[in-house]
């Protein structure tokens, strides 16, 4: 679906009534989200967020973002005498739209049928798919906070839940966006261990937490040792900030698009990408992630 012009609704439902602007609280605890669901009125009530932040200026920041990485990813050979400069360029990749070939995976989204931010970032999530034309039934979500309600409520509005916890272990094999907001590093740390090779990185684009801002709020010595990928990353990746605005702060702070050129990597010493250690994490008591459970 066009992003432009048009109004999104979700499951093919009616568009509601303009409702009044929600201040954003901190997300309860889990109990509140055992109750039984309105799915009907859950989804109407995303699909009213939608809309919300369809018409804030800073979407249209992160929406022309996105276009501009999917556009990197998969750059188009110039046409012989071709003498279009910048501005039509970007034109004609916005019509091109080379993103839609993505997949989408998203994790760590919290329980959104209590919790205002989690829904707001629900709702952009479904503006990013809109944006990079990647079908409804090729994004995958997990969250071992998501209740039986909310999980229906996902699979109604047409996303593919999964049922196992991968703890961001999550291999690339074709170019897709990881959706990853306000999630522990130890998620974004697996997720690179999993695709650490100059062929996987490039194929990843995440929108979620900044790696500098990770470094600079941690101290070096124990962020180099327990986050080792993020570590290496944060030099060689391209990290976008995206606009947060000031009501939406709790929401959306600290959010960049990051994307890993070929290039870059290439910095890195060989001896980075040969058998890379998996991620262990003993000296680390607060992990701020779910581990799997084993059996």
């Amino acid at each position: 679906m066009s992003d432009a012009g048009e109004e999104w609704q979700v499951a093919r439902r009616r568009k509601g009534a303009s409702r009044k602007p929600k201040s954003l609280q901190v997300c309860p605890g889990s109990a509140g989200c055992q109750e039984q669901l309105d799915v009907r009125k859950t989804v109407k009530r995303i699909a009213d967020t939608v809309s919300e932040l369809r018409c804030e200026d800073f979407w249209k920041d992160w929406r022309e973002q996105l276009w501009a990485a999917g556009s990197a990813q998969h750059p188009k050979p110039p046409v012989h005498g071709d003498t279009e400069g910048p501005v039509d360029q970007l034109e004609k990749a916005r019509e091109d739209r080379p993103c839609q070939q993505l997949g989408c995976v998203c994790f760590g989204l919290g329980s959104f049928s209590s919790c205002a931010s989690a829904r707001y970032q629900l709702a952009i999530l479904l503006l990013l798919l809109d944006a990079a034309q990647i079908p409804l039934e090729d994004c995958s979500v997990y969250d071992p906070a998501f209740s039986t309600g909310e999980i229906d409520v996902l699979r109604d509005l047409g996303l593919t839940v999964l049922t196992e916890n991968e703890e961001g272990k999550r291999l690339a094999t074709k170019p897709t966006l990881f959706y990853m907001m306000h999630c522990g590093k130890a998620l974004y740390n697996n997720l690179l261990w999993k695709n650490w090779s100059i062929q996987r990185l490039p194929l990843m684009i995440i929108i979620g937490n900044g790696f500098s801002g990770m470094r600079d709020r941690s101290i070096e010595r124990e962020f180099k040792r327990d986050y080792s990928y993020i570590s290496q990353a944060v030099d060689v990746c391209a990290e976008r900030k995206l606009p947060c605005p000031s009501h939406l702060i709790d929401v959306f702070s600290d959010t960049a698009l990051i994307t890993f050129p070929t290039s870059d990597l290439n910095r890195l010493p060989q001896s980075t990408w040969e058998e890379p250690p998996e991620p262990q994490y003993q000296h680390c008591p607060d992990l701020e992630i779910t581990l799997k459970t084993v059996n």
